[in-house]
């Protein structure tokens, strides 16, 4: 029941940003349109041929925990070896490193592709990428031929470390230790907790990343340091050894993303570990951040494809479901009607059809913002773009992951008592995306780091530059007669949210504990205005296209469609949620713990 839209991919990608304008760029050189749509093609074949069929059986029946090692399901590691022979692992990687330099939103179209079809499976390469581009960031060339080279080959993989059981998302509390000795490296000594694919039998190695403080260092986080600590000792020759001293204390069993194993692991408990600083000595977090931001950009996407695959396979369902009749037909002799034609189900996809294809929108959009850096531009709008990248990341983050959860909610609801057994996907993708409002930060971190710290970014000057984007669009959309209410409500709507952000900066240098106590809905409010952009970015362009006779009409009509469903539906809840922060209401501060 699941399948890829292609066209909406299409229309995104090459309509909407016009990708194919970076195969100007030398570094994209290889890419034109052609190429883009080539490997989408091959993304489909092997995520609905190689990663789709094991994905409901990898759910059933989790990775296990066997003799200190991890046992699971062989189609894994199958799956993986084709992905990685189609040059996946490196697509975003220099030519030197063995990689294809494929353009930064190419390779989040792609990742999405396969999340639709296996998000568990997904993860490892995910995990990898990230893990692989922090050393290309920060390592020194040893330390890239030796790990980074085949991380890009596809042949380690990698993850990151840093909670602690003890310490959750609050690292400057963490208590792992780097212990210098006299040849350069260090030994670990410490926990990490919640370490997706910490441990397997899948690639040559696994290499961690793991946060950890060297004796005698600043307190808090300006103390904590990134270290490179392998599963097994790499020789000289860049061959796997002996193992390092990293054990598998246990897995942890998850409501989704099931078949992706998440360890607690022990450092330098049955053994010497050994690990080797990566960058400067207590800078880790700020390295982290990178690694971090996206991967929050990522998880976003996740839960965007998870919402897709869902509404998907709901969309089928209701358009092959007979049940019940019009409102009007009496007659019970009359033939059922497929549920699509009941006006409930109808405002269900759309639903589905608005937070997807706005989230996808986004993510894409903070995609391309990456890409645009390696073009010969000004200082000045690059320096405009990362602000916008920066404070877009927490939205990209968390609107998906909250609100596309919603979609998924709405597939099972179509199914009804189908949609919640196992015998359909859509119970398995919703609890699969209720771990993405958690992963890589929650929802409430996102909206303190919204509030606290990213809208205040150079005196304001992030979202000056989001304002001056919107307002480009909505002076477009203005001048087709259609859409010209949805930008006058899109201008209204940016306005006031503007006007409350500046309000709720002067309250947060005077009271931030009240100023950001309700800095979730702000976070939620925000994602509203920004989605909103999203909409009226693709309706523009569709309306254009349905003017000038080209395209599909009934793909273009449903863009139409489902942009005024958000206008009507979705983004008058922000009004709500502005006259709450408005009033620097204090209810939950309020409430003493000892009322509960």
């Amino acid at each position: 029941m699941i399948s890829i839209d292609r066209a909406d991919l299409a229309f995104q990608l090459h309509d909407v940003l016009g990708l194919a304008r970076l195969s100007a760029i030398p570094r994209f050189a290889d890419y034109d349109r052609e190429a883009m749509d080539g490997v989408l093609e091959t993304a489909e074949r092997i995520a609905m041929e190689h990663f789709l069929p094991h994905a409901a059986r990898l759910d059933e029946h989790e990775p296990t925990f066997v003799d200190g090692k991890v046992e699971m399901d062989g189609a894994v590691a199958d799956a993986l070896a084709v992905y990685r022979d189609a040059g996946f692992f490196g697509g975003a990687f220099d030519v030197e490193w063995g990689g294809t330099q494929m353009p930064e939103t190419l390779r989040v179209a792609a990742a999405f592709v396969f999340s639709m079809a296996n998000i568990s499976t997904s993860a490892y390469p995910f995990l990898t990428v990230g893990a692989a581009r922090l050393i290309e960031s920060f390592g020194t060339d040893a330390q890239k031929e030796r790990y980074l080279r085949p991380m890009v080959a596809g042949r380690f993989f990698g993850t990151m470390c840093l909670s602690e059981p003890q310490a959750g998302s609050s690292l400057a509390d963490i208590t792992t230790r780097a212990e210098p000795q006299e040849d350069g490296s260090y030994l670990m000594v410490g926990r990490k907790m919640w370490i997706s694919g910490g441990d397997q039998e899948i690639s040559d190695n696994i290499v961690h990343l793991v946060l950890a403080r060297i004796p005698d260092g600043p307190a808090g986080v300006k103390g904590i340091s990134l270290f490179i600590v392998p599963k097994r000792i790499v020789g000289e020759d860049g061959t796997p050894g002996e193992r390092n001293g990293v054990s598998l204390a246990g897995l942890n069993h998850k409501m989704g993303y099931r078949g992706t194993t998440n360890t607690l692991l022990n450092f330098g408990e049955d053994g010497p570990c050994r690990g080797e600083l990566l960058g400067e000595a207590h800078h880790g977090l700020s390295y982290m951040f990178q690694m971090m931001n996206e991967a929050r950009i990522g998880v976003g996407m996740g839960a965007t494809a998870l919402a897709a695959a869902g509404y998907r396979a709901s969309l089928a369902y209701a358009r092959e479901r007979p049940q019940g009749r019009p409102a009007g037909a009496k007659d019970p002799a009359t033939p059922q009607v497929p549920i699509i034609q009941h006006a409930d189900i109808r405002r269900l996809l759309l639903a589905q059809k608005a937070a997807v294809e706005g989230a996808l929108a986004l993510c894409l959009y903070c995609a391309d913002l990456v890409d645009r850096a390696h073009g010969d531009r000004e200082a000045a709008i690059a320096k405009e773009e990362a602000l916008l990248l920066d404070l877009l990341t927490p939205i990209a983050k968390s609107w998906p992951s909250e609100f596309c959860l919603e979609a998924n909610k709405h597939a099972i609801q179509i199914l009804g008592g189908y949609g919640y057994t196992r015998d359909y996907p859509v119970e398995r993708l919703y609890r699969d995306n209720r771990l993405n409002p958690i992963h890589e930060g929650t929802h409430g971190i996102q909206g303190l780091d919204l509030l606290g710290r990213k809208v205040g970014m150079g005196g304001g000057a992030s979202v000056k530059a989001l304002a001056g984007r919107i307002m480009a669009d909505v002076s477009a959309a203005h001048q087709i007669a259609s859409l010209e209410a949805f930008a006058e409500m899109l201008a209204t709507e940016l306005a006031e949210t503007v006007a409350t952000t500046r309000r709720l900066a002067v309250a947060t240098a005077n009271e931030p504990r009240l100023a950001l106590a309700n800095a979730t809905i702000y976070l939620d409010m925000f994602g509203h205005v920004v989605i909103a952009w999203m909409w009226l970015r693709q309706a523009t362009v569709a309306a254009r296209k349905l003017a000038e006779g080209s395209g599909d009409e009934n793909f273009l009509n449903g863009k139409l469609s489902a942009c005024r469903y958000f206008f009507t539906y979705e983004l008058p809840k922000a009004r709500t949620q502005r006259a709450l922060l408005e009033s620097l209401d204090d209810t939950t501060l309020a409430m003493k713990q000892e009322w509960f």
